[in-house]
């Protein structure tokens, strides 16, 4: 099954890291890109409805645009009606104008309610418009 929709980042809340006295973050592995970590919350409509709360970490270069995020999503809500809970997990990286090396997979035995089994895997895509999209390829087991 295919469920589709569109989601808008409710909040984007950098989280504060260890600091040692020279600000940097605790351990320190000096590198050309500097490393975020957030947490995001998800509101989701279409075939999939609902919310979630996610674990986001990246290497982003500002000026350049160009990085790799990994994401950990904790999702409430439903697909195709059928109601509640499972992780994904995905990543991606951007030269500033594309996605490559995606990688998107719901995490097994992670479902719960009618989506007890939920097995599968899925994308994100960003409109030109602004409008992300996501869609879950899945199977109930």
């Amino acid at each position: 099954m295919k469920a589709r929709g569109t989601f808008t980042v409710k909040s984007f809340v950098p989280a504060e890291l260890k600091l040692k006295p020279e600000s940097e973050p605790e351990p320190t592995a000096p590198t050309g890109t500097p490393v975020g970590v957030a947490t995001i919350e998800k509101s989701f409509e279409g075939e999939v409805v609902g919310r979630s709360v996610t674990l986001f970490t990246a290497a982003f270069d500002q000026e350049a645009g160009v990085g790799t995020y990994v994401a950990m999503e904790s999702f409430e809500g439903s697909l195709h009606g059928r109601r509640g809970a499972f992780n994904f997990a995905h990543s991606s990286t951007t030269s500033g104008s594309d996605r490559t090396a995606e990688f998107f997979t719901i995490v097994p035995t992670s479902g719960t309610g009618e989506l007890a089994g939920i097995a599968g895997t899925g994308g994100i895509a960003i409109d030109a418009d602004g409008t992300h999209r996501i869609w879950f390829d899945y199977q109930l087991g």
